[in-house]
């Protein structure tokens, strides 16, 4: 039975949520960091992460969690301007 919860656990965290495409290139932005810098630490290519930016590809686990974990960081850093 435990296999089965670690297997439901797993699929949910496959799904970490990540802000919009262009939410995820504000954070980027806000804090300095070039495209270069975050496929870098998220063990990616550029072009990669600019996809995951502009909406063209979602990223998959494990990158996913990574990417969802410092897209969490710099929203808490740089919240999103009032409208």
């Amino acid at each position: 039975m435990s296999e089965l919860f670690d297997a439901v656990d797993a699929l949910v965290a496959s799904r970490s949520p990540l802000p919009a495409p262009g939410e995820r290139r504000r954070l980027r932005l806000a804090h300095g960091l070039t495209l270069d810098e975050v496929a870098s630490a998220l063990q990616v290519r550029r072009a990669t992460v600019s996809g995951w930016e502009a909406g063209r590809t979602e990223p998959r686990p494990p990158e996913r969690d990574a990417y969802a974990r410092l897209l969490g960081s710099l929203a808490r850093l740089y919240p999103a301007p009032d409208p």
